[in-house]
């Protein structure tokens, strides 16, 4: 646990918020991991959101993810480490997490704006496809590793019909 803690403590700025009174940006930025999504991602994104839904000056919130993916999914390899170690509890924690944020993202308040490029993958697909609008580029890339599981994360690829195919490259 102690190793997942420290790796997680090197990421200092994991999320980046940025933006103005009514446009705030949430930033995803570990793009040296894909920008998979941490336990302590999750918990700052939910906060921010929780925050900027009660604030009245805040009229749309943007998701995009710094490097060459929007979202590679939840961190498989933190949990998988966890599990092993038995820390079973705490992989459990990180899924269930994600998951009441995707819920607060498909029922936020405001529009949610996904700008989605490159690798989008599970947990990134679930974050970014229920938001009000999604907009993609040339380069992106949505799999779903759970689709041949008998698990479709949510439902997330019956989301894809309403994307907005869009590229931010001339």
């Amino acid at each position: 646990m102690a190793m997942i803690r420290h790796s997680f403590d090197k990421d200092v700025n994991q999320v980046l918020f940025e933006g103005n009174s009514c446009v705030k940006k949430v930033i995803l930025n570990r793009p040296q991991k894909l920008n998979c999504l941490s336990h302590q991602m999750i918990s700052e994104i939910t906060k921010k959101l929780k925050a900027y839904e009660i604030d009245p000056e805040v009229k749309v919130v943007v998701l995009k993810g710094n490097g060459k993916a929007f979202c590679a999914g939840g961190d498989v390899v933190a949990s998988y480490i966890c599990m092993v170690a038995g820390h079973w509890s705490y992989a459990a924690s990180s899924y269930k997490k994600q998951v009441v944020l995707d819920y607060i993202v498909a029922t936020y308040g405001k529009p949610v704006v996904a700008l989605i490029h490159g690798i989008v993958m599970g947990g990134g697909a679930g974050l970014s496809m229920n938001g009000a609008l999604k907009i993609v580029t040339e380069n992106t890339v949505i799999f779903n590793p759970f689709d041949d599981l008998l698990n479709r994360d949510l439902q997330v690829t019956s989301f894809m019909h309403a994307c907005i195919f869009y590229s931010f490259y001339p």
